[in-house]
């Protein structure tokens, strides 16, 4: 399926800058039950308790009538986000600083800008990014300072059944874990975020439509992995904690978590078995 773009008129995108949209949402129990359950942590859940890091992606998520979703499972271009005529979207990167906790059973507000919209000329073509400014806030305190980053990119050139260009593996983290992508972990992360793109669920859709090779993994979701990581083996929550996609991942292959310690804090990176970086990741402490 061969898939035509509109031409960029990058100063009507360019006039979103300084859009700013803000959305309110209740940080339950019940939602902090499912997340810990989607990432296998038992225990009892309570109101008042410490929210799990990055529970906040699944808060405030777009709720466009099912109807009015385009065929690749996301709401229509335009409103908040400027309506960027390039058909494969995806999370880029993501740099967040934490003032403080958020709370089972807060009342929460974010508090969202469009910092920029930037055209460049790729390899694989014309790249449009966007970066977004995300306040979250409690009580008008904030809590976490988010820069997102997304891009928006034409069809692979490539066929579908073209074997991917060789490129060197990633070296391998003085610590690492396995991780089972399975359709059922990514299907709980799409519910709980409210993410509606195929990709993430209809293998039929991932591999005839978008030419991937399975399910593919969703990069807020390995940043999630990766700053659990962190914070177990550091046994704190990171202060700031920032991420970048680099290649897909994808779930006909184990997730290998990496983290290696540096003077600054941890770095940390996924992987495919022997494959090249897919995301990689720095978490702070100060």
């Amino acid at each position: 399926m061969t898939e035509v773009s509109a031409p960029l008129d990058v100063a009507h995108l360019r006039s979103w800058i300084g859009r700013q949209d803000t959305v309110d949402d209740l940080l339950t129990v019940d939602l902090v039950r499912k997340f810990r359950a989607t990432f296998n942590q038992p225990g009892e859940v309570r109101v008042g308790d410490v929210a799990p890091q990055l529970i906040h992606f699944c808060l405030g998520q777009p709720s466009a009538p099912t109807a009015s979703l385009g065929a690749d499972g996301h709401p229509a271009r335009g409103g908040f986000l400027p309506p960027v005529p390039l058909p494969r979207r995806m999370w880029a990167a993501g740099k967040l600083v934490f003032h403080g906790d958020l709370r089972v059973g807060d009342s929460v507000s974010r508090v969202s800008r469009i910092a920029d919209v930037a055209v460049k000329e790729g390899r694989s073509g014309t790249l449009c990014f966007v970066t977004v400014e995300h306040d979250v806030l409690i009580g008008g305190d904030r809590r976490i300072e988010e820069r997102q980053v997304i891009v928006y990119r034409e069809p692979d050139a490539a066929a579908p059944s073209q074997p991917p260009s060789p490129v060197d593996p990633a070296p391998e983290g003085e610590r690492q874990r396995r991780v089972e992508p399975t359709a059922a972990l990514l299907f709980r992360y799409s519910a709980m975020t409210f993410n509606g793109h195929l990709i993430h669920y209809d293998r039929t859709y991932a591999t005839q439509v978008e030419g991937y090779p399975g399910l593919v993994v969703h990069g807020p979701m390995q940043a999630t992995m990766l700053l659990q990581l962190a914070t177990e083996l550091r046994g704190k929550a990171p202060a700031q904690f920032s991420f970048r996609s680099e290649s897909p991942l994808f779930d006909s292959d184990p997730i290998v978590l990496h983290a290696t310690d540096t003077a600054q804090g941890m770095s940390l990176w996924t992987t495919r078995e022997n494959g090249p970086f897919a995301m990689r990741a720095d978490a702070a402490w100060s």
